[in-house]
């Protein structure tokens, strides 16, 4: 006899609720996980096809690309052309659409990060589209016609393949110095070819930066650091002497047949543009250049304020800095005597860069976070800029390594601005701990336990690096005052205040000057009298300081900007966090956002309270939980 089941009207229902909630979590979990796998997909051909397409980025950024599913690339050194800008900006919309398609509550914390960033790089990037002319990719200061070069002498050889590329490369210079006239022949029919004053200066540089005198002599640093470079791989085994001796022959036969005379043609079309009747002026200048600007400071500078909020902010710091100063020097008259200023310089504790960066690292340790201790520590090699290099490079800089390969380190001093004392110790914790280095092999470290993180490595944030690097570079200023009075200086401490306060004091009054050329249309007059109220009088000075304002528009603006949001985002953090705010638990947050704009970091802060709060939420990954229990 069978027996049936019978269910209550209660328990019918609460059958029916389990199933449309096993139905719902099963549809949840689906769409999750569709959502997700997109990303993924999206996300990783982005990063794949924008390295591909430019050989010289990749390798700057992967020290073996096949490791990131990077095979038989094309050797590229990719030249403008309209069309080429057309299809860019096509592919930027399609990607912009597919990642508006995705339901971001159903990524993970991380790849939401991420696609925020995206989003917003993306949609500033097509809004930029708009003004291709107003961009100069010769300026004096930064220009492909010095960066290529200098590019491809530090061009690292790991393997035989990468002498193949770089000759490849080289061998593609002509076409890609025949883009850059091209460009500038159609900004000039635009009516937005630089000034003739900007002009000379590119001549000059396109005229010294390759002789024919160098070449034949074997003297240029293209040739040197060549040789330098082959035969480190000769010495590792990684070719033969007959390979480097072809390599070498072909690289001589390239720089003389192919960059030096890309040389001379650019030469050539760019004399034929120059026109006496354009002024330098800045973009305001131009029709809607002060809209240009405005979109061009949120991407050099990662923020997303308002032109005015950013000019009170530089308005408040420049009188705060003034103020102090001014407080600084009548309370100690005697800062204003040479011989003051001269202790400072000849009772400095360390002569050496190694010794310097090696007492930067053990300060630190208290306040930043130490690199997973899983990893080697990097060690960092002080080189000096080769002489044929000088004239060309700034008086230090970092040389980022790719992602995948953060084990060595090069910071390289430009021995023409003879730094040393307080200005080499500094900058070498700009370049180096906390600076530049400690940063970047931080960052990329973190990066690479997250393959959907890959793409952040085509982001730019400049505000981020040099905001970071300009904000530890004060805290150094700290450092040294400790240093001087442990040598029993103690007196020393109140030059290296006031060393502080001037250098972002100048730093701010750049900063507001660079807002008034470019945005409110200021004239070299009004710039002058500007500087001449803050007893700035040489006539030369003021000069070289208007052409490069004009010429490099938020360049001062990267690192000072950059340094007051991260003032800033520290003041929000000891608001949101209370009693768990401390500058260890702030700092490891700041380098587990980056890189990244100031508004994203800024909407995370509230969400990533330290560890041990009751109010705790998740955080953006464990490796910044774990930092943040540690103190």
């Amino acid at each position: 006899m069978k027996k049936h089941l019978r269910l209550t009207g209660w328990q019918i229902l609460a059958v029916c609720l389990f199933l449309l909630s096993f139905l719902g979590l099963t549809f949840f979990l689906l769409f999750y996980r569709r959502d997700e796998q997109m990303f993924a997909r999206i996300s990783g051909r982005l990063f794949r096809e924008e390295l591909s397409a430019n050989t010289l980025n990749m390798h700057y950024s992967l020290a073996y690309p096949a490791d990131f599913g990077i095979y038989n690339y094309k050797v590229s050194l990719p030249c403008y052309s309209g069309e080429r800008r057309l299809m860019s900006q096509a592919k930027t919309e399609n990607v912009l659409a597919a990642l508006r398609s995705l339901d971001s509550s159903n990524l993970n914390p991380a790849n939401r990060y991420t696609l925020r960033l995206l989003l917003r790089s993306l949609d500033n990037a097509l809004a930029m589209s708009g003004f291709t002319y107003y961009e100069e990719p010769l300026s004096p200061s930064s220009g492909m016609q010095t960066q290529l070069p200098i590019l491809l002498a530090e061009y690292v050889f790991r393997q035989k393949r990468d002498v193949k590329d770089y000759l490849a490369l080289l061998d593609q210079t002509d076409e890609y110095f025949d883009a850059l006239l091209v460009f500038e022949q159609e900004k000039a029919g635009a009516g937005l070819l630089m000034s003739a004053s900007t002009l000379r200066k590119v001549l000059n540089q396109c005229a010294r930066i390759l002789t024919k005198e160098e070449l034949a002599a074997g003297t240029h640093f293209l040739q040197t650091t060549f040789v330098e470079r082959l035969q480190e791989l000769y010495g590792r085994g990684e070719i033969t002497q007959e390979e480097a001796r072809y390599y070498l022959s072909q690289n001589n036969r390239l720089l003389s047949t192919v960059l030096l005379p890309a040389y001379e043609a650019l030469y050539d079309g760019l004399f034929l543009l120059e026109d006496e009747k354009i002024p330098l002026e800045g973009l305001a200048a131009k029709p809607e250049g002060d809209v240009y600007y405005e979109l061009l400071l949120a991407s050099q500078t990662g923020s997303s304020r308002t032109i005015a909020e950013i000019r009170n902010m530089l308005t408040r710091k420049l009188e705060e800095e003034y103020q102090a100063l001014q407080k600084l020097v009548q309370e100690n008259p005697e800062l204003a005597l040479p011989s003051f200023q001269d202790t400072l310089e000849t009772a400095f504790p360390y002569r050496n860069a190694q010794g310097m960066l090696a007492d930067l690292q053990q300060r630190m340790e208290e306040d930043f976070p130490a690199f997973d201790g899983e990893q080697a520590l990097p060690t960092v090699t002080v080189k000096e800029v080769s002489e044929s290099l000088e004239a060309f490079c700034a008086p230090a800089f970092y040389l980022t390594p790719p992602l995948d390969d953060t084990s060595s380190n090069v910071i390289y001093i430009n021995q023409k601005n003879s730094l040393t004392g307080l200005e080499l110790y500094t900058t070498l914790a700009h370049e180096g701990y906390p600076g530049h280095m400690y940063q970047t092999v931080y960052n990329n470290r973190s990066v690479l336990e997250n393959e959907d993180a890959y793409v952040r490595q085509i982001l730019w944030y400049g505000g981020y690096l040099e905001g970071w690097a300009l904000y530890v570079e004060f805290a150094s200023y700290d450092y040294a005052k400790s240093l001087m009075e442990e040598a029993g200086h103690p007196e020393a401490g109140l030059s290296i205040q006031m060393e502080r306060h001037n250098r972002s004091l100048l730093l701010c009054l750049s900063s507001l000057l660079d807002i008034m050329i470019h945005h409110e249309n200021a004239s070299y007059e009004q710039v002058e009298k500007i500087l001449n109220a803050f007893g700035i009088t040489e006539k030369d000075s003021i000069l070289a300081v208007y052409e490069y304002l004009a010429e490099e528009p938020t360049n001062y603006l990267k690192y000072y900007l950059g340094y007051l949001e991260i003032l800033e985002l520290k003041k929000e953090a000891r608001m949101f966090w209370g009693e768990r705010y401390s500058d260890y638990a702030f700092h490891s947050f700041f380098l587990e956002c980056g890189p990244s704009d100031f508004a994203t970091m800024r909407e995370y802060l509230p969400q990533a309270v330290p560890a041990g709060s009751e109010e705790e939420l998740p955080l953006l990954d464990s490796r910044l939980q774990n930092s943040l229990q540690r103190r």
